[in-house]
């Protein structure tokens, strides 16, 4: 029978929580979401169980990353069903705090800027919202101290303003980032997916098969990869690109023509009415 779960839903709670495991030595792991735990969460919650002695998963949809058009809303919420997974897996405790909690004022007016690289790609499509997305990540590294968190690395751009942010804060905690986790068609595992009709789910897979090609186009050079993925949206009029681009992983600058050893594909489109991101590393020789 799984182990009883604690449901913190106050930041008192969640620090007194901690205080107790770190009485008892326990080492703790983080893993933060915004809930409608799907595979591609629990996957996080597991890499989590090989980092540290406790788990304790965040769900909380934060509406600072959110921008004023955006589906905050229509988020999809399952916290009932997100707690029986996590029980299933042998989390120690979840983190659910109402919005008053974590923004007692109505909204922060302390923020982590994400600099330039919040203006670009993601941050172009979405101003402000990678702001939003540092902010409540420190926010909840402060309340929970963690010694590990665990993000997945579909979110390619925020996994990478996270690490800078730690580094350059020296925040004392380890970043673990764990693979894309894909449906067995190759669609990478959202929460979002589940606003998909069924046509959607289908033009959806564009996202993939645009990497696929754009690997499969890597001895070419950057604009040969460029070209073979926006071929692939180009002959699906069901989904809407809203960009396309490759870079280098280790500055998340665009990466030149001539460019060569590792580089991380980025797209992100929307489906009906629904954004969709994925992206890839491949190796061009």
């Amino acid at each position: 029978m799984p182990a009883p779960i604690q449901t913190l839903t106050t930041v008192a709670e969640a620090r007194a929580f901690v205080a107790s495991e770190r009485a008892a030595g326990r080492r703790i792991a983080l893993v933060p979401t915004m809930g409608a735990l799907h595979e591609g969460h629990l996957a996080l919650v597991r890499a989590a169980r090989e980092h540290a002695d406790t788990v304790i998963a965040s769900v909380f949809v934060n509406p600072m990353q959110f921008g004023p058009h955006e589906d905050l809303e229509r988020y999809p919420r399952s916290p009932e069903a997100d707690t029986a997974q996590l029980v299933v897996l042998g989390a120690e405790a979840v983190f659910m705090p109402e919005v008053a909690e974590m923004y007692p004022d109505g909204r922060s007016a302390t923020v982590v800027t994400a600099g330039h690289l919040g203006t670009v790609l993601e941050g172009r499509s979405r101003p402000g919202h990678f702001d939003g997305v540092l902010t409540v990540v420190t926010k909840l590294l402060s309340i929970v101290q963690p010694d590990v968190a665990v993000f997945g690395e579909k979110d390619a751009q925020q996994l990478f303003l996270v690490r800078r942010m730690v580094r350059d804060l020296n925040l004392p905690l380890e970043i673990v980032s764990v693979p894309t986790v894909r449906e067995r068609d190759g669609l990478a595992m959202s929460s979002r997916n589940a606003l998909l009709t069924a046509g959607e789910r289908q033009d959806a897979l564009a996202l993939s098969r645009a990497l696929e090609a754009a690997g499969a186009a890597a001895d070419r050079g950057v604009e040969a990869m460029l070209a073979a993925a926006q071929a692939v949206f180009q002959a699906d009029s069901g989904v809407q690109l809203d960009y396309l681009a490759v870079v280098d992983p280790a500055t998340f600058a665009p990466a030149s023509d001539d460019h060569h050893g590792s580089a991380q594909v980025l797209v992100a489109a929307r489906v009906g009415a629904v954004r969709l991101i994925d992206n890839a590393v491949v190796t061009l020789p």
